[in-house]
């Protein structure tokens, strides 16, 4: 069978931290097909494959703003504060966000490191 021209060529998502690949639909802030929906951020976004409903989506990640790694939302590739971090950049600079973030995040570590122990 021939391809056909019309077809979209398919666009990969890839986390640069943890090799999470997904195809994606949309980069953006505005997904299509929603009502009132602007994220915070330009996020790569699929459509969920786990609802007939074509207004529902799902975000994958999106770029460091520091230093534009390509990253998933995955709470061990990234952080959202206001932005989005990359877990690197974020354990490079953690000084520099919020006692409670800080916190939250000695306590993630603290709960892995019991676990693998």
């Amino acid at each position: 069978m021939e391809q056909t021209t019309s077809e979209t060529p398919q666009k990969t998502f890839s986390c640069q931290l943890c090799g999470l690949t997904s195809p994606y639909t949309y980069y953006g802030q505005k997904p299509p097909n929603t009502r009132a929906i602007v994220l915070l951020e330009e996020c790569f976004v699929t459509k969920d494959p786990f609802s007939p409903d074509k207004e529902k989506f799902l975000v994958l990640g999106s770029t460091c703003s520091l230093c534009n790694l390509c990253v998933c939302v995955g709470s061990d590739c990234s952080l959202f504060y206001t932005k989005r971090f990359c877990m690197q950049c974020v354990n490079k600079h953690l000084h520099q966000f919020p006692h409670q973030i800080q916190s939250e995040l000695a306590k993630k570590k603290q709960s892995s490191k019991a676990a693998v122990s």
